[in-house]
C-alpha cells in the first residue's frame, strides 16, 4: 500500500460519510475512502452505509478503532483482497467474449446467463437451501465486532424489514455479520436474514444510505455522500437486463433523494426555533462525483476479479482527489452539492 500523502493544509473538520451499496462496485467507494483517510484534517464523526457501503463502513470503523487511519486503510485493502480471493474459483466470471472485448460485464458468460435464468424461475430457498454466503466468513475474519461496538466513530447500517417494509438502522453495538449480510441481501439471490425474530432484505430498498441518523445523532454538520447508483442515465433501457438495472437504480436512489429534497425544502421554510428542522436545514452536503458507473453494466456488480476491483479502487481515489481539490475548503462553510436543483419539478 502506498504511504499517506496529504496534499491539503487546512484546519481540522468533523465530517460524516454516507456510503451507497452496489455489489462489487463498492470497490469504488473503497478507493474514495482510501484517499480521504490520507488527510489528517478530515475527522470522521459517523458513517451511514448500506449493502457494500455498510461493509466498507464497518471495516473502516473497526480498523480505525484498532490503529487510526493507517489501520483503517489496511483493513479495507485486506477485506477487498479477501473478496477477490474468494471469487477466484467461482464460475461466476466473465466469458471469453467479454475478456476479448476488454469488458468487465458478464453478459456473454454462459454461467451468468444461466444463473440469471434460474433466479427468475427458482427462489434462493430452492437454489441455496443452506443459505450459504462466502461473505459471512470474510466479515467474521476481517472485523472485530467487539472492538467495532466500542469505536468512537458512529456507525449506522440499514436493512429492510421484510414484514413491515420499513428500514431498520442498526448501530455499533448491534452490528454483527448477520446485520451486514442483511443490509446486502438481494431477495432474488439470498434468503432473508433473521435477526431477533425479524427477517431482513437489502437496505437499499429503504435507505441507500439513510441520512437521518447522521443528522440527528452526530455532531458534524458536513456529510460527504459517495454514490454508486447513477441518478440519471441517457436513453431508454430496452433489453430486459437494462430495464431491471434501471429499475433497481431508481428504487435504490429514491429514499436518499427524498431525504435530500426534504433537507432542501427545510432550508427554505424551517423555523429557526424548531430544533429538528434546524438540524436538517443547517446540514452541509457534499458529493464525490462518480463518472464510471454509467459505463458499467449491471452484471459487473457481481464481478469480483482483483483486476476489476483494483480498477474501481483507483477510479475512486481519482474521484476523491478531484473532490478534495475542488471542495476541501467548502467543508465547514457551505454545501458544495446543489440541493435546490432537487426541488425542480417537485
Amino acid at each position: 500500500m502506498e504511504p499517506a500523502t496529504s496534499t491539503i493544509e487546512r484546519d481540522p473538520i468533523l465530517v460524516d460519510l454516507a456510503l451507497q451499496g452496489g455489489g462489487s462496485h463498492g470497490a469504488f467507494t473503497w478507493g474514495v475512502l482510501d484517499r480521504l483517510l490520507e488527510e489528517p484534517w478530515l475527522e470522521i464523526d459517523g458513517i451511514s452505509g448500506t449493502s457494500a457501503g455498510a461493509m466498507n463502513a464497518a471495516v473502516l470503523v473497526d480498523g480505525h478503532a484498532k490503529g487510526g487511519a493507517p489501520a483503517a486503510r489496511e483493513a479495507l485493502d485486506s477485506f477487498w483482497r479477501a473478496v477477490a480471493e474468494a471469487a477466484r474459483f467461482s464460475p461466476l466470471r466473465r466469458g471469453p467474449i467479454d475478456v476479448l472485448l476488454g469488458r468487465w460485464t458478464m453478459e456473454f458468460s454462459p454461467f451468468y446467463a444461466g444463473a440469471e435464468l434460474m433466479s427468475r424461475m427458482f427462489s434462493p430457498y430452492t437454489l441455496n437451501p443452506q443459505g450459504a454466503n462466502p461473505l459471512r466468513d470474510i466479515l467474521a475474519k476481517v472485523i472485530d465486532f467487539e472492538r467495532l461496538a466500542h469505536s468512537p466513530i458512529n456507525l449506522f447500517v440499514t436493512a429492510t424489514n421484510v414484514r413491515t417494509g420499513r428500514g431498520k438502522v442498526f448501530k455499533n453495538t448491534a452490528i454483527t455479520p448477520d446485520v451486514l449480510l442483511a443490509s446486502a441481501c438481494l431477495p432474488t439471490m439470498f434468503q432473508a436474514i433473521e435477526i431477533d425474530g425479524e427477517f431482513y432484505w437489502d437496505g437499499g430498498y429503504s435507505g441507500n444510505p439513510t441520512i437521518t441518523p447522521l443528522i440527528r445523532e452526530c455532531k458534524s454538520q458536513d456529510t460527504i455522500l459517495v454514490p454508486i447508483n447513477p441518478v440519471e442515465r441517457e436513453g431508454v433501457p430496452r433489453t430486459t437486463t437494462e430495464i431491471m438495472n434501471r429499475l433497481n437504480e431508481v428504487s435504490f436512489n429514491a429514499v436518499t433523494l427524498k431525504e435530500l429534497r426534504m433537507m432542501a425544502l427545510l432550508r427554505r421554510v424551517a423555523d429557526p426555533g424548531n430544533s429538528e428542522g434546524a438540524l436538517w436545514a443547517n446540514m452541509r452536503v457534499h458529493m464525490v462525483k462518480n463518472d464510471i458507473m454509467t459505463k458499467l453494466g449491471a452484471s459487473s456488480k457481481l464481478n469480483a476479479e482483483w483486476a476489476f476491483l483494483s480498477l474501481l479502487r483507483d477510479e475512486g481515489r481519482k474521484a476523491a482527489q478531484i473532490f478534495l481539490d475542488e471542495h476541501a475548503m467548502d467543508l465547514g462553510s457551505r454545501s458544495s452539492m446543489d440541493l435546490d436543483a432537487l426541488l425542480e419539478g417537485v
